[in-house]
């Protein structure tokens, strides 16, 4: 970063700092804003923190909402005696893009991973019980198949089966340590299909 002038050099390593970002792309994606109207620049900033400042849980599943519920939630047309629990709201977006599934979401907000000292109670995990009890008929566990992503299914489906709900486990067409968000729709829709209890 010797080469940049001082605030180049700061956007470069603010964009480093993105998720799958490398120091090749936060410095094209640099230049490509330098290159840009400063009008561009503005609106991209606006953007950023007006979702900073907007987004929030959805008071029932955790997903990111503008509102006091998520649309999903507020949908009267969901079935509401099944329940997905998912980690992340980019595995919620994948489930939904199979038109598949029509009943509500959980979203954890991450997976239990003792070694970065991630344990059930720094999840929302808690949320999901007292929603358990509201009618649900079946909870169905779609967790990453990761080493985290089992610990937790492990411990949901142990806390949650004395509740009499029916806890599920959608079946897996994607490698052992993959990850939900990049999985193709068919795969997901068989996930879903041959889903299994657990027992």
């Amino acid at each position: 970063m010797a080469h940049y002038a001082k605030p180049l050099a700061r956007l470069v390593a603010a964009l480093e700092r993105l998720p799958g970002v490398g120091p090749k792309s936060a410095q094209r994606m640099a230049f490509h804003i330098l290159r840009h109207p400063e009008e561009e620049a503005r609106q991209l900033a606006e953007a950023i923190l007006a979702v900073k400042q907007s987004i929030h849980f959805c008071r029932e599943c955790s997903n990111f909402t503008d509102q006091e519920l998520c649309d999903i939630c507020a949908d009267p047309g969901r079935d509401r005696t099944l329940l997905c629990v998912v980690a992340e709201p980019r595995d919620l977006i994948a489930m939904e893009k199979t038109n598949e599934y029509r009943g509500l979401y959980h979203v954890l907000q991450g997976l239990i991973c003792p070694l970065e000292g991630i344990g059930p109670e720094m999840l929302r995990i808690r949320e999901l019980f007292p929603r358990v009890a509201n009618g649900v008929q079946e909870v169905i566990l779609a967790l990453n198949p990761t080493t985290e992503g089992q610990t937790t299914t492990m411990y949901l489906a142990s806390r949650l089966k004395p509740l009499g709900v029916k806890v599920t486990q959608i079946a897996y067409g994607i490698p052992a340590g993959g990850d939900l968000d990049y999985a193709d729709q068919a795969t997901l829709i068989s996930a879903l299909q041959w889903r299994r209890e657990i027992l």
